[in-house]
């Protein structure tokens, strides 16, 4: 085999390994989008990464809370359960002595954080 046809196979094989990393890796994204924007206060970026129930729930929530100064939310992955169009992601940050979990549904083709059922388990 050429060195030509190794470097082409090489860069197809990292193509469909980047490809497949960011679909699974799509609904932790935008769980820091929310949570970071939930937390700093910036209504706008969360009101377009939720659903319109998600930004009722979230935006009630977000009065409640004071913004935090000058701090990062050091957001960090605890766990995450993808199945279909349905996506769990367990995190924590440097904000809450707890860890959070968001709900996340695709609309659209993207990935939208939303309100969960009272009676709605999460799969952690």
């Amino acid at each position: 085999m050429e060195l030509n046809e190794k470097i082409t196979l090489f860069t197809i094989g990292l193509l469909f390994k980047y490809c497949s990393e960011t679909q699974e890796a799509a609904p932790t994204t935008f769980a820091k989008i929310v949570a970071e924007s939930f937390y700093q206060g910036d209504e706008a970026s969360l009101k377009n990464h939720t659903t319109p129930e998600g930004f009722q729930t979230f935006s009630s929530l977000q009065k409640m809370f004071a913004k935090p100064k000058n701090s990062g939310p050091n957001f960090k992955i605890i766990d995450k359960r993808i199945k279909g169009e349905i996506a769990w992601v367990k995190y924590s940050t440097s904000y809450d002595k707890t860890p959070g979990i968001f709900k996340l549904v695709k609309v659209n083709g993207e990935w939208k954080a939303t309100a969960r059922k009272p009676s709605e388990k999460a799969p952690f």
